[in-house]
């Protein structure tokens, strides 16, 4: 018979060699690299992305009528906004952002005015654009799986469809076979709206296939001037809410943002309310009418648009000159690291005189 104290020890010696054979699975089940496995991602929801995004970067405002609330940080930190994150060691950004100050100002006076600000936001806004080009040369290669070079409106519709679940040969079979497809109301209501888009993209003269530049164009309207046109007209028509294809002060604040439920829900909708006004009269109506026409709307959503970008940056400017003298300088762009960056910066004023 088995003693207590040996039968305790054959206990541990089971539950070490199990805790070792967890620790082993632990560890091989693991990613090596968190890096790797968020490249990972990205790469299969970039190929399955050949929807267009409602979020557009380096544009001010969304597909969807809503106001971009990182376009500043877009237009000023460029491809480097993905280094500035919450979590990042103040230092590291504090020396990231030194280093962007020193590049905006050409100069070297060490001071930035409203013309070095704009020619650096349209720089960064063309980065945003280079990276809109390459990412739409792998999404183009998704939708046209024969590498023709063009893409007709049934195989990216088989290919859209497949991403959200169907059978993809299935439809494509139904598709040749002109059969009736069984899809819901909505995502029938999304397609109908993306074909409308399509043949938006196609350029005459028109043959109902896109290449790659179209293609760019019905991802990316930004990117043309012609679809610029359309993404304004798809906005005001949702906003617009007495149909004469103009947009009223309280028509474009009365976009819903959902329901009130408690005092800090009603701060938000209030905050939305306040930035959208602000918005509306101070920059997208031009000439102060009470009243957004068409133009006015395309000229705002001109991400390209130089008089835009310098209105901007006399903008930028002033949300940080404490100095009031119309340049910012290196000590006001940290103390308002969190305006252009996204990241609050502590102790700005000590740490740039330790780093200097």
């Amino acid at each position: 018979m088995m003693s207590r104290q040996v039968f305790l020890c054959s206990l541990g010696s089971l539950y070490l060699s199990l805790l070792f054979i967890f620790l082993l699975m632990d560890v091989y089940a693991r990613p090596a690299n968190n890096s790797v496995l968020k490249e990972k991602a990205a790469e299969g929801k970039d190929e399955n992305e050949i929807l267009p995004p409602d979020h557009l970067n380096g544009v001010k405002m969304e597909m969807d009528g809503h106001l971009n609330k990182e376009f500043h940080q877009e237009v000023f930190l460029g491809k480097e906004m993905e280094e500035f994150e919450e979590d990042s060691e103040p230092r590291k950004n504090r020396k990231k952002l030194m280093v962007i100050f020193s590049k905006v100002d050409v100069n070297n006076d060490k001071k930035i005015g409203a013309k070095e600000m704009q020619r650096w936001i349209m720089e960064k806004t063309d980065e945003h654009f280079q990276e809109a080009v390459e990412e739409n040369k792998m999404h183009f290669r998704a939708v046209d799986p024969d590498g023709d070079g063009h893409v007709s409106w049934d195989e990216y519709k088989i290919k859209f469809l497949a991403s959200k679940g169907f059978n993809e040969k299935e439809i494509a079979e139904k598709i040749k076979n002109n059969e009736e497809l069984k899809i819901d109301e909505e995502t029938q209501e999304v397609l109908d709206n993306l074909k409308d888009r399509w043949y938006q993209a196609d350029n005459p003269p028109p043959d109902l296939l896109l290449n790659e530049e179209e293609f760019l164009s019905f991802l990316h309207p930004e990117h043309s001037r012609g679809m610029l046109k359309f993404m304004v007209k798809e906005i005001i028509r949702d906003l617009d809410q007495d149909g004469d294809k103009k947009l009223t002060l309280s028509e474009f604040i009365s976009l819903p943002v959902g329901t009130v439920e408690n005092q800090q829900a009603q701060d938000i909708d209030d905050d939305w309310v306040k930035d959208r006004r602000k918005e509306f009269e101070e920059v997208i109506d031009a000439n102060h009418d009470g009243i957004v026409t068409m133009e006015e709307l395309e000229e705002y959503m001109d991400p390209m648009n130089e008089y835009n970008a310098l209105n901007e940056a006399k903008q930028m400017i002033a949300v940080a000159d404490e100095n009031q003298n119309h340049h910012l300088e290196l000590e006001e762009i940290l103390k308002y690291s969190e305006y252009f960056t996204g990241s609050k910066l502590m102790d700005y004023a000590r740490n740039v005189h330790e780093e200097f």
